[in-house]
């Protein structure tokens, strides 16, 4: 099971953070990413990482901004997201399955969590 939390409203430039938390697998046998849709548009992959705590980024423009982090003590997956933008408003979601590479079709997803960024 996934559950997302965290998410709200952000102004342009500032910050917010997401957290999955998890249930059922132990992190260190699964890989988790994140996704995000806004309205109108495709589901778009953010970012993952693996059971071995690689990071690979499914889109570059988060580099240097997101950042992904395991919390062993919670069982939890946090995305800190930075420097955000307008264009970043989207409902944003938890997948897990074993690969961050075939995550967005094999994954187990959560209900998502919207994150709006906006004045």
């Amino acid at each position: 099971q996934l559950v997302e939390s965290g998410g709200g409203l952000a102004q342009p430039g500032g910050s917010l953070r997401v957290s999955c938390a998890t249930s059922g697998f132990h992190l260190d046998n699964y890989a988790v990413g994140w996704f995000r849709q806004a309205p109108g548009k495709e589901r778009e992959g953010v970012m993952c990482i693996s059971a071995g705590n690689q990071i690979t980024y499914y889109t570059d423009s988060v580099k240097g901004r997101f950042t992904l982090s395991k919390d062993y003590a919670n069982n939890s997956v946090h995305l800190q997201m930075n420097s955000l933008k307008p264009d970043e408003t989207a409902r944003y979601y938890c997948a897990a399955n074993v690969f961050c590479s075939d995550l967005d079709v094999k994954g187990y997803w959560g209900q998502g969590i919207q994150v709006t960024v906006s004045l």
